[in-house]
């Protein structure tokens, strides 16, 4: 049941636009999330059903949906399964099934859309597959994960079968009643009971380096809607490097072949000054100088596709809800002919800085997402741009305007340019003043006689 509190709140936005209302939010996180709400002037909740946004841990995502009783205008910042996305053995059957449906409807090259995630198995319960194919691929190397971790814990590659041994498919009377069973997860998207569930994947061992060492890319994607779908990208971003020289002599050595920040500042030579970041502005340039803008624009092109097809795949088993959105983070490895792979896709990516340039980037990031989702109603709703963040897809693709300059653009399909500009300048903070700008004229115009 509504608060008065909240019914007068939401009613009064609804009457003045916005501007007048305070803005009162719940976070279960203290880091730069916490500090931007303040910097935007809301105040923290103090009844816990009387909030407009909540900020909330995925641990915790369950009961909040039980317990409370969220108003018109209330956010919440995950969608109520995000786990089919974001847990990687849930992630692969949803994209193996939409590739399925693809092909189904537009012969094997539709299917093609989705190649841009190694051949992957779900331990125990694909363990025989898993073997077929390992016997297939002599030599290969196989890395594996658990499925609901981050941060790199619990990773490892390996050659030889023996490695895995634990993990050997179930009897075929259970292994039948586990795949017909619904999984067991809780709030987190982890399993409740039973054996921990592993994702194994072929390595792929020919990364593109610079300076000899391995890296992934960091982005941001923003989803406010399901259905119809609707997804921001945010221009900056990240590439995590290893601390070590790239090299296959020693598979055992995570130093080298993960490229977690969390792993890679607990080697005993780990130099916080030295830094392992790139902007994705510095990445976008060192390519473009190095392979030219055309190779570059085909390899963001992929980087768009990979956001889409991943998203659309979601779109039939993701319960839409409009209070809700999705700050995703994925993490992209290019391989040595820069096509783009995806590695996994974060529902709760970190927002705790490293250093002063990850703050910055971190907390415009966030402003301008809360800038989106305008819980203050500055906007029109039919914005193609938010500080930072560019309108890619709005219940289909969103091209960018005619005369863009080639070499600011990421993405094109269909000979036409995809309203998406990863790595490129944002001037951020000017356009936001415009577009708040724009939008309160438009409301003045619209309530002139």
């Amino acid at each position: 049941m509504i608060s008065k509190r909240q019914s007068a709140r939401g009613q009064e936005r609804k009457q003045l636009g916005g501007d007048s209302g305070v803005i009162r939010y719940r976070s279960s996180l203290a880091n730069t999330c916490l500090d931007v709400m303040r910097a935007r002037g809301w105040r923290e909740a103090r009844d816990d059903g009387d909030w407009d946004i909540y900020w909330v841990d995925v641990s915790s995502l369950k009961d909040v949906f039980d317990r409370s009783h969220m108003s018109e205008f209330s956010k919440i910042c995950h969608f109520r399964n995000h786990y089919e996305l974001t847990r990687k053995n849930l992630m692969d059957k949803n994209l193996r099934r939409h590739r399925k449906q693809l092909e189904k409807e537009g012969g094997r090259e539709a299917g093609l859309v989705c190649d841009f995630t190694p051949c992957s198995f779900e331990l125990p319960s694909e363990y025989q597959l898993f073997v077929e194919e390992y016997k297939r691929c002599p030599g290969q190397i196989w890395i594996m994960k658990p499925a609901g971790s981050a941060q790199g814990k619990g990773i490892f590659l390996f050659q030889k079968l023996k490695d895995v041994a634990e993990w050997k498919k179930p009897a075929p009377g259970e292994a039948a009643k586990q795949a017909a069973a619904p999984p067991q997860l809780d709030a987190a998207g982890n399993p409740k009971k039973g054996p921990d569930v592993y994702v194994v994947q072929k390595y792929l061992d020919s990364p593109y380096l610079v300076g000899g060492r391995k890296f992934d890319i960091r982005l941001y994607v923003l989803v406010t809607s399901y259905n119809p779908m609707k997804v921001w990208t945010f221009r900056d971003g990240f590439a995590r490097f290893s601390g070590a020289r790239y090299s296959l002599d020693s598979i055992e050595d995570t130093y080298v072949h993960l490229t977690n920040v969390a792993l890679q500042k607990t080697a005993k030579d780990f130099n916080p000054d030295k830094g392992c970041k790139w902007s994705m502005k510095q990445l976008r340039q060192f390519l473009c100088a190095k392979h030219g803008n055309a190779v570059v624009l085909e390899m963001m092109h992929a980087i768009n596709d990979i956001f889409i097809v991943s998203l659309q795949a979601m779109q039939k088993v993701m319960i839409n809800d409009k209070h809700c959105f999705e700050l995703y983070g994925y993490d992209i490895l290019l391989d040595s002919v820069l096509k783009p792979w995806l590695i996994e896709v974060n529902a709760s990516p970190s927002f705790t800085a490293s250093s002063k340039e990850d703050y910055e980037l971190k907390y415009s990031l966030l402003y301008d997402c809360f800038s989106v989702i305008d819980l203050e109603r500055r906007l029109t709703g039919n914005e193609r741009r938010v500080g930072g963040f560019d309108l890619m897809w709005d219940n289909g693709p969103v091209y960018a305007n005619e005369g863009t300059s080639i070499e600011c653009v990421a993405a094109k399909t269909s000979n036409k340019m995809l309203n998406c500009y990863l790595g490129c300048a944002s001037a951020r903070e000017r356009n936001l003043r415009d577009v708040v700008r724009k939008a309160r004229l438009v409301r003045q115009n619209e309530s002139l006689p």
